[in-house]
């Protein structure tokens, strides 16, 4: 049975939401989870520019909205999907 869940990023103590965000995409790129990048698939961004692309965006939403992130730390959400045997 295949099941998604969706979970909360964090910036975490210490980092910036750059380092955060670089250091989210190094782990869910790792080769060895990903037949060697194989898996890895980008809809309307240039994966080699992820990072700064996303901070882009977010600076873009906060300049329109005038909306700041909570202070949950919470920097966006990933859906997650198993599958289990």
């Amino acid at each position: 049975m295949a099941t998604t869940r969706i979970m909360p990023l964090h910036i975490g103590k210490g980092r910036s939401m750059g380092t955060a965000i670089s250091d989210i995409l190094d782990y869910v790129e790792n080769p060895e989870k990903t037949d060697n990048g194989r898996l890895i698939t980008g809809y309307g961004c240039d994966l080699r520019i992820a990072d700064a692309e996303f901070l882009f965006s977010k600076r873009q939403y906060a300049a329109i909205t005038g909306r700041a992130r909570g202070a949950d730390n919470v920097i966006a959400y990933i859906a997650y999907h198993g599958r289990h045997k």
